[in-house]
């Protein structure tokens, strides 16, 4: 998705002009807050490997690190509706995955609680 972008920020470069170019470029850079290096630093931190995204324990820091993000973007933007209602979806899948890691095995449970600090 972002080298297609880049290809239509490079062609408009060459009819608009430098500084134009230069915005659409921030933009795009800005826009990718979630990288898949970021994506595989998360299961490799706290899943078994970067390669097993399955991983409960990566599932749930991708979503804790998501909703955090979805959730400063809504304390600038408090009527953007849409975005509330993916952060409530999120919020419950994170909740689903955790309900059902601490049925199959309390031990990670708390630890990912910990690592987290989702409870206070």
């Amino acid at each position: 998705m972002f080298d297609n972008l880049h290809k239509k920020a490079v062609f408009l470069r060459s009819k608009i002009g430098d500084s134009i170019y230069l915005w659409i470029n921030n933009i795009l850079i800005k826009d990718m807050y979630l990288t898949t290096e970021k994506k595989q630093e998360f299961f490799k931190t706290f899943g078994t490997s970067e390669i097993d995204t399955g991983n409960a324990e990566g599932q749930i820091a991708l979503f804790s690190y998501r909703i955090n993000h979805l959730t400063e973007h809504l304390k600038k933007n408090k009527k953007d509706f849409s975005t509330q209602q993916a952060l409530i979806k999120l919020v419950g899948k994170r909740r689903r995955l955790l309900d059902y890691l601490k049925v199959k095995d309390i031990g990670r449970y708390r630890e990912i609680i910990k690592a987290l600090k989702l409870r206070k």
